[in-house]
């Protein structure tokens, strides 16, 4: 009875979709955004190609399960495909075996990607998180601009981890601040 109830609630959340790709990097829901073409595919098979799991590529289905969990899916018929520009549509669970794929996960944090702007101001020390908002819960998110050369693969495994430790309590940019603070305290002394 308890199964049943929690498959209806997921079956009856809120639902929503949107353009993106969804991939378990280290149990961590990440949600790659960024314009058409910008390249969340070519990431998305590269962190295949390391171990993580695919599970949608193009349309994200969202469905809030509960005031904290946002739970992303893919559309049936949709899974397990890549469309990669200028190679077509493969099959990722026939190409990297079925270890490579996943049906459901908590969507953790937000990727967007986006054009290098040598203009803007990005963030570089990531003291305060960043959020967007999908079906009335908030989600972190970064914005990662995109040049030549950049892995992107890389990047993402780091956010994932990065955000895994701040969830058990570790903040890397914090550390930094205070043993700055305090090297200033002591050179005041």
């Amino acid at each position: 009875m308890a199964e049943t109830i929690r498959w209806l609630k997921v079956q009856m959340a809120p639902c929503i979709s949107i353009h993106g790709v969804l991939v378990d990097v280290f149990g961590e829901g990440v949600l790659i955004m960024g314009e058409s073409g910008i390249g969340k595919s070519e990431a998305a098979l590269e962190l295949i190609k390391r171990g993580h799991r695919l599970v949608t590529d193009d349309v994200v289905e969202i469905r809030k399960v509960s005031d904290e969990t946002l739970i992303g899916s893919s559309p049936d018929i949709t899974k397990h495909f890549i469309e990669l520009r200028g190679i077509g549509i493969i099959d990722v669970k026939t190409l990297y075996g079925v270890e490579s794929v996943k049906e459901t996960q908590s969507i953790d944090m937000v990727i967007k990607l986006e054009d290098w702007d040598k203009d803007r101001e990005y963030d570089r020390l990531g003291l305060e998180d960043q959020y967007t908002e999908f079906l009335g819960n908030q989600v972190v998110c970064h914005s990662i601009p995109i040049r030549p050369g950049r892995n992107l693969a890389i990047i993402v495994e780091s956010a994932a981890v990065n955000y895994r430790q701040k969830k058990m309590g570790y903040n890397a940019a914090q550390e930094l601040y205070n043993r700055v603070q305090a090297n200033l305290n002591r050179r005041n002394d």
